[in-house]
């Protein structure tokens, strides 16, 4: 029996709708039971991950919001989507933080984008907007161009850097304060900020936390400092437009944005890209893969010490955005991928260069194995710090290396398979401790694999187009652009008079595996050039969510090695 089947005859009434559209399962519910539903799903159902949760606003429809959220059951590998719609003036729905961790800040992001109260909540507060920002800032009705109240010096206002008042509050009981220790003094605890402006914190993440000696008792992580408007810009452009968007998310690998969010507008027009196409896309998605993995491996390994890996793997980072490059032309934000297709295809002699990149990057990656793996100073800042049980990895939402390091084999190129992932025989390497030894073994492995899938696809690249045939979506070569009244109206017409791409009305939701774990798509679509709703699963989001937990109860200079070894991609994380 089906979920949605088994929910039916389970509640009745309170399943108010179901529906099965582009592969998606979705079921509506009565907000009253939404929360024993969900209970049911996780405990009975083997719905262990809530893998995002989000808001959409029908501003023209009554009720007005619809909350939305996305479960999977790692076991028997099945999603489902669940809605409760509440009107404006009770946009309340029961918190899911007692079931699942990552509740905890995803209603906080629902709540500071779209003001969706979430009963029950312990900390309901800003997670991304500062305290004393006014309204909430993806409503539809939002005026983009409003102006916030003035904060700084000789202002009222409470702004994100006022919170050593409250860190108390946020942070410690009352009883842990100001004991007595054994020898007779008053024992008191510290409270310091670990960056933004920490190197290790990268410039844009602030870790509160409350010290007794060098040891981490409590943490409240901050973020918020760079904020990108990702979801906000894609209501205001067209679907083509958004793709430059995706490239400024993980920024170390926007080819697989690239391809996720063009897939998820492909699901919307129920196509599927040419033979060739789905094999260029995997090669080059997996290149940024790797470029994801050396970045990972060589910074962290920079903070604890090791710059001669940092040289080493940067060299090796250089050799494939000289690939990407020479596909692409360019090589960070590409903007490579269209909506049916790609920008163009490999260059002829491309198999070749992909050869001799990988041999360098292999020389490099045995090099690095050498420094680090059996290093003394690095095996034991590395190893059993920053432990994670697979229980709590999914509970938090944790997907890619971070949750492999733990020993749960989910991979969406092998859980899901997309483009031509099935086609190709590759590993999924696992961990056993979940530890950030674990999370950097894992990483390296994967690079290897990644190689793999690679040459695979090069050797069985087939002949044909790189793009559809359909001038829905498809734009037309620019030779014949200029050279043709046809393609010039085609262009014109997706691009230049405002028409754009317009997918039927409906929403889709595309995972795909990137560079951190699951990075979904979840595009919603009223039938018009502009894109209703964009949303991404980001999977730093989730990773970073659970740093508190990660460094509690260790010392402070094991924040450097936990922090580095979850790999926080800021562009993705603050969207």
């Amino acid at each position: 029996m089906s979920v949605k089947q088994e929910l039916l005859e389970r509640y009745g009434q309170a399943v108010l709708q179901t529906h099965s559209r582009l592969g998606d399962e979705t079921v509506v519910l009565q907000r009253e039971r939404l929360l024993d539903v969900v209970r049911y799903l996780k405990n009975e159902r083997g719905f262990d991950f809530l893998m995002d949760l989000t808001v959409v606003d029908r501003l023209e429809e009554v009720p007005r919001f619809e909350v939305v959220y996305h479960l999977y059951a790692g076991e028997t590998n099945e999603r489902l989507r669940i809605k409760v719609r509440v009107a404006a003036k009770d946009a309340h729905v029961p918190t899911f933080t007692g079931e699942y961790r990552i509740a905890d800040w995803l209603e906080r992001e629902a709540w500071d984008m779209y003001g969706v109260v979430f009963d029950g909540h312990p900390d309901l507060r800003r997670i991304l907007m500062y305290p004393g920002f006014e309204g909430h800032p993806l409503r539809k009705d939002y005026p983009k161009n409003r102006r916030q109240p003035r904060v700084g010096p000789g202002s009222t206002e409470k702004t994100a850097f006022d919170k050593t008042a409250s860190i108390t509050d946020v942070l410690v009981l009352d009883e842990a304060k100001g004991s007595v220790s054994g020898n007779g003094f008053k024992e008191e605890l510290m409270y310091l900020n670990l960056g933004p402006s920490h190197p290790a914190m990268h410039g844009v993440v602030r870790i509160m936390v409350a010290l007794r000696g060098e040891t981490i008792i409590a943490s409240d992580v901050e973020i918020g400092y760079m904020h990108r408007c990702f979801e906000k810009e894609a209501e205001t452009h067209s679907y083509t437009g958004v793709i430059p968007y995706t490239d400024r998310l993980n920024y170390v690998s926007p080819l697989i944005n690239n391809v996720g969010y063009a897939m998820a507008v492909e699901k919307l027009f129920e196509v599927e890209t040419p033979e060739r196409c789905q094999y260029v896309r995997v090669i080059m998605s997996e290149i940024s893969r790797i470029t994801d993995h050396l970045t990972c491996v060589g910074a962290f390994a920079m903070e604890l010490g090791a710059f001669t890996v940092f040289l080493y793997l940067m060299k090796s980072r250089e050799y494939l955005y000289d690939l990407i490059e020479d596909v692409t032309g360019a090589r960070l934000t590409t903007s490579y991928t269209r909506i049916g297709g790609l920008k163009g295809d490999l260059s002829p002699d491309f198999q070749e260069k992909c050869r001799e990149a990988f041999r360098k990057v292999r020389a490099d990656l045995v090099e690095c194995d050498k420094l680090l793996s059996r290093n003394r100073i690095f095996f034991d800042r590395m190893r059993g710090v920053g432990v994670i049980t697979p229980e709590d990895a999914a509970s938090f939402g944790f997907t890619g290396p971070c949750l492999r390091a733990t020993g749960v084999s989910y991979d969406v190129r092998k859980a899901a398979p997309y483009l031509v992932y099935d086609r190709f025989d590759f590993e999924v390497p696992l961990g056993t401790d979940g530890d950030c030894y674990d999370r950097y073994q894992v990483r390296m492995v994967e690079m290897e694999q990644s190689m793999r899938i690679v040459e695979q696809a090069l050797r069985d690249l087939p002949e044909g187009p790189i793009c559809l045939d359909d001038k829905r979506m498809t734009l037309p070569p620019k030779e014949l652009v200029y050279t043709t009244i046809e393609a010039l109206m085609n262009h014109f017409k997706l691009i230049m008079d405002g028409h754009g791409i317009q997918p039927p009305a409906g929403e889709a939701y595309m995972p795909v595996e990137g560079g951190n774990g699951e990075l979904g798509f979840y595009v919603v679509s009223n039938g018009t050039g502009i894109p209703a709703r964009v949303r991404v699963r980001a999977p730093c989001f989730a990773l970073v969510a659970g740093l508190s937990h990660l460094i509690q109860g260790r010392m402070v200079a094991d924040v450097v090695p936990i922090f580095g070894s979850i790999n926080m991609i800021a562009g993705e994380l603050d969207r």
